[in-house]
């Protein structure tokens, strides 16, 4: 018998191996194109700017000084080192006036980091980002464990010195999960795909030698 294959067949098989490859290639495009579009109807958060990439700004009206963007993920542990590296300094850039800050919450790691930025979200509503903020670090769990659930969240914001049921509400609602999306497409506009990423007056600062050494961060700064 024959071992030819059959008229058609080699151009069916090619055919079909085509259109796979095609549907697993759109499949992968699905999440790059969904994670770019934002939602003029998200609600927004206190201290937002949609100008400044749906951040959440602190002197946002001041005029001549740094501008420095923080792009995080609050399951980040890098993040969590940045932090305790330079937030006590970030801090007091903002409070004595001497710099324009946006913090952009990420959301790579999953649905927990979307969770943390929400509530975070919910304590800019309560003027108590920066406590929240620095909490989240402090009390960083191991990633995706299942430790940041809404209740443990709304605990947090406790330690953070927010009393308010409406926090805890917000929390437990999701109410900024749109906001956190558009932070997210944001983000991918400028290309931002790691955390921490952090720029002044719209560049990069070295990641080799100015993120976590005190010294160089501050000449960054003092630079702009």
């Amino acid at each position: 018998m024959s071992s030819k294959p059959l008229p058609g067949k080699d151009n069916f098989t090619r055919n079909l191996v085509i259109a796979v490859v095609v549907g697993v290639i759109l499949l992968m495009l699905v999440p790059t194109v969904i994670s770019k579009q934002t939602k003029s109807s998200a609600r927004i958060p206190a201290s937002v700017s949609a100008s400044d990439g749906y951040g959440i700004v602190f002197n946002g009206d001041l005029k001549g000084v740094p501008v420095v963007d923080i792009y995080e993920d609050f399951q980040c542990p890098v993040c969590a080192r940045f932090e305790a590296t330079q937030g006590n300094y970030i801090e007091s850039l903002i409070k004595e006036k001497k710099a324009k800050v946006v913090y952009h919450t990420l959301s790579f790691l999953g649905p927990e980091s979307i969770a943390a930025a929400n509530a975070a979200a919910c304590a800019a509503d309560e003027g108590k980002f920066l406590q929240f903020h620095m909490a989240l670090y402090v009390n960083q769990p191991k990633e995706n464990s299942g430790a940041w659930s809404n209740s443990a969240l709304a605990a947090v914001g406790q330690v953070a010195g927010i009393k308010s049921q409406k926090f805890s509400t917000c929390v437990n609602g999701g109410k900024y999960a749109d906001w956190v999306n558009n932070v997210a497409a944001e983000g991918a506009k400028k290309n931002v795909n790691s955390t921490p990423t952090v720029f002044i007056n719209g560049k990069e600062i070295d990641r080799k030698s100015e993120y976590f050494d005190r010294a160089n961060f501050e000449a960054a700064i003092a630079r702009g």
